[in-house]
C-alpha cells in the first residue's frame, strides 16, 4: 500500500503528464452528495481525511485539505502535516487560498464531480480551470472497490402518501409555469423521492445511485443499469419513465437541442452543462424543484416519523440503561455496536443513518468523531460520553444525540454550567414560534444565546432537515450561522442540536428531532412551532437546576413525563424502573 507521500507524488506526476499544474478534488462523487460509495472515497484515499465534507487542492509545491468546523480536529489527526495544510473552508475558502498560492496556474478537475458554481468561483481566483477526460485518482488507486449495484426496490404508497405519477405531475407543472422544458436531477435522493424507489447502494443512505431528467410533459428519463430494475419496479414506473443505461446519458442530453433546461449550478456537475451548451440548449440556474415538496412531509410520512421515533426511543432507552450499568471500560466502538444491535432488533430498522459518533472524554470534543474497532478509546469514568446516532427505518429516518455523565462523582461546576447552557439552547429553539416562511438561519441564534451569555459557542449549525427513509441531512433546510435562504413551512422535519466543545478536554451536544406544525393562523399568515419527535431522557446529572427558569424546568419535566408515558410500557421491569428515575421531575 503506498504511503501518503507516495500517493501525493504519484498524483503530481500524473498531473504533469496531463498537462496541468494542479488538481481540485472535492469529497463528493458524480452525484455531489454527502454520502459516497467506497469506490468514490477519493479524498480519503489521497489525504487520509475521512470526514463527510471537504476537498483538497494540489499544486506543484503546496497542497491543502479543507473542511468545515465539525472536522477541524479530525483533519489535524488524520492528515499528514508535512504534506498538507489544514484549512477551514469558510474562514479560508478554496478560491481565496488558490488566489494566494495558485494564481496563473492550470488546475485540472473531474467535470463529473465538480459543480458549475465551484468552477466559476475558482476561475475568479485567477486560475485556468481545465476539465480532464478522467479522474487521475482512479488510475492510481490500485485496489479501488467496485461500484455498488444493488437492485432498486419500491417504497410503498402507505409510507409515501403520494403516488409517483402525482409527484411527476407536480414537478412537471412547476417547469411548465416557469417556461422550462426539463430539469436535470443528479441527486439520487430526489429521484428516490420522485419515483418512490429506494436501494442499498450506500451504507447510510437507502438509495440507488442514478441520474434522471424530468420533462415538462411529465415524462422522465432514468439512467440506471436496467438489470437493477425488476419487473415489479418496471411496472411501478409505468410508461412515463424511460429507463436507459448510464452510458446513454450523453446521447439523450444531445437530443435536447434548443430546449430550456433547468439545473442547479451549485448541486449539478458541470459535465451536464457542458454537454447541453454544446447542443445550444438554454440553461437556467434553478434549485432542484423536488426539494421543497420532498421537505414538506405527507401525513403518511409524518405518521411514519412518529412510529419510527417510538421504536427508536425504545432502543435508545434500553441503550441508556445499559450504558449506565455497563458503559465504563467499554470501547467506544462497542458502545456504537450495542446501540445499533438494539435498533436492529426492530424488523423495520434497515441500518444506521450515519456512522455513530460515540466519544468519551476528549473524543467527545471532536464533533464528528467516528470510532472504529481499530481506532477508538475506552469509556472513561468521571467524563462525558457523547453519543450521536440515528436509524434508517422503512418508514422514517432518525437522528438523536445524548451526552451522559459517566461515574459517581459530579461533573466540575464549569462543565455543568456549559451543559446547562446547551440544554437551554435546545429548549429555546424547541419553544420558538415564528411566521411560516422564516429562514432557518434566523432561528439559529436561539440555540446559542445561553452560551453566548457565557462567552461560549459551537462551530456547526444548530440543526438540519431530515428525510423520510432518505438522507439524515436533507438539503437544503437547516439552522445555520450563514444566511442560507431556505424557508421553513408546515410539515417539515428538523433537528435541534446545540453543543459545546473544549478540544482536548470534553464535549457535549443534545439533539432532538422536531416537526414543524401550525401554532395559529392570522390574517397575515400562519405562525409555526415545533413538536418534538425524539423520545429519550436527557441526562440531568450535568444540569445546574438553579440556572433554569421556571419555564425551562417545566419544559424538561413535561418532556420527561411524555417520554416515560410513551416508552415505559415497552421496557422490561428493571429498565422501566431506571426510566422512572431518569425522568423524575427536577
Amino acid at each position: 500500500m503506498p504511503t501518503p507521500t507516495e500517493r501525493l507524488t504519484a498524483l503530481r506526476a500524473a498531473l504533469s503528464g496531463l498537462g496541468v499544474d494542479g488538481f481540485f478534488l472535492p469529497r463528493g462523487d458524480e452525484h455531489l452528495g454527502e454520502y459516497v460509495p467506497a469506490c468514490a472515497e477519493r479524498l480519503a484515499w489521497l489525504t487520509g481525511f475521512t470526514g463527510s465534507a471537504g476537498l483538497a487542492v494540489v499544486l506543484p509545491k503546496k497542497a491543502a485539505v479543507f473542511s468545515d468546523g465539525r472536522y477541524q480536529v479530525q483533519m489535524r489527526q488524520q492528515v499528514e502535516a508535512s504534506l498538507w495544510s489544514v484549512e477551514h473552508m469558510y474562514e479560508t475558502p478554496p478560491p481565496l487560498w488558490l488566489a494566494q498560492h495558485g494564481r496563473g496556474l492550470s488546475i485540472g478537475f473531474d467535470p463529473r464531480s465538480v459543480s458549475v458554481r465551484e468552477i466559476e468561483a475558482l476561475e475568479q481566483a485567477g486560475c485556468h480551470m481545465v476539465a480532464l477526460s478522467c479522474n487521475p485518482i482512479d488510475a492510481l488507486w490500485a485496489d479501488r472497490p467496485p461500484a455498488p449495484a444493488t437492485p432498486a426496490c419500491l417504497q410503498p404508497l402507505a409510507l409515501t402518501g403520494l403516488e409517483t405519477h402525482a409527484k411527476i405531475q407536480i414537478i412537471a407543472e412547476t417547469l411548465r409555469k416557469a417556461g422550462q422544458d426539463a430539469v436535470i436531477l443528479p441527486d439520487p435522493t430526489s429521484i428516490a423521492w420522485l419515483l418512490n424507489i429506494r436501494g442499498r447502494d450506500l451504507p447510510f443512505l437507502p438509495v440507488v445511485l442514478c441520474f434522471a431528467i424530468l420533462h415538462a410533459d411529465a415524462t422522465v428519463d432514468l439512467f440506471i443499469d436496467i438489470t437493477r430494475i425488476d419487473d415489479a419496479v418496471r411496472a411501478h414506473l409505468g410508461t412515463a419513465v424511460r429507463v436507459h443505461m448510464p452510458a446513454d446519458m450523453q446521447q439523450v442530453l444531445q437530443t435536447m437541442h434548443g430546449k430550456t433546461v433547468r439545473l442547479d449550478t451549485g448541486r449539478c456537475p458541470i459535465w451536464f452543462a457542458s454537454i447541453l451548451r454544446d447542443v445550444d440548449a438554454t440553461l437556467v440556474d434553478g434549485t432542484d424543484p423536488c426539494l421543497m415538496p420532498r421537505a414538506c412531509k405527507t401525513p403518511a410520512e409524518l405518521e411514519g416519523m412518529r412510529r419510527a421515533h417510538l421504536l427508536d426511543g425504545i432502543a435508545l432507552c434500553r441503550f441508556l440503561y445499559w450504558v449506565e450499568h455497563n458503559g465504563i471500560g467499554q470501547t467506544e466502538a462497542a458502545i456504537a455496536d450495542h446501540l445499533l444491535a438494539l435498533r436492529r432488533e426492530c424488523s423495520l430498522c434497515i441500518g444506521p443513518s450515519f456512522h455513530t459518533i460515540a466519544g468519551s472524554g476528549p473524543n467527545a470534543a471532536i464533533m464528528h468523531y467516528a470510532p472504529t474497532a481499530e481506532a477508538c478509546s475506552r469509556v472513561q469514568e468521571d467524563a462525558f460520553l457523547l453519543v450521536d446516532s440515528g436509524g434508517q427505518y422503512t418508514c422514517a429516518t432518525t437522528d438523536v444525540t445524548r451526552t451522559i455523565w459517566m461515574g459517581t462523582s459530579a461533573p466540575p461546576e464549569e462543565w455543568k454550567k456549559q451543559y446547562t447552557c446547551v440544554l437551554q439552547g435546545l429548549i429555546a429553539l424547541d419553544q420558538a414560534i415564528f411566521p411560516a416562511g422564516t429562514h432557518g438561519y434566523r432561528l439559529d441564534p436561539l440555540a446559542r444565546l445561553a452560551l453566548w451569555k457565557e462567552g461560549l459557542d459551537f462551530d456547526h449549525g444548530a440543526g438540519h432537515g431530515v428525510g423520510s427513509c432518505l438522507s439524515v441531512h436533507e438539503w437544503p433546510l437547516g439552522f445555520t450561522r450563514r444566511p442560507v435562504l431556505d424557508p421553513l413551512y408546515d410539515r417539515m422535519v428538523m433537528t435541534n442540536e446545540p453543543g459545546f466543545y473544549a478540544p482536548g478536554s470534553h464535549g457535549m451536544r443534545l439533539e432532538n428531532q422536531m416537526e414543524t406544525c401550525v401554532a395559529y393562523k392570522t390574517e397575515t399568515g400562519d405562525y409555526l412551532h415545533f413538536k418534538t419527535l425524539t423520545l429519550a431522557p436527557i441526562d440531568t446529572t450535568g444540569i445546574m437546576p438553579e440556572r433554569l427558569t421556571d419555564a425551562e424546568r417545566n419544559w424538561l419535566n413535561s418532556y420527561h413525563a411524555h417520554v416515560l408515558e410513551q416508552i415505559g410500557p415497552h421496557l422490561a421491569a428493571e429498565e422501566q424502573g431506571w426510566l422512572q428515575r431518569a425522568c423524575a421531575p427536577l
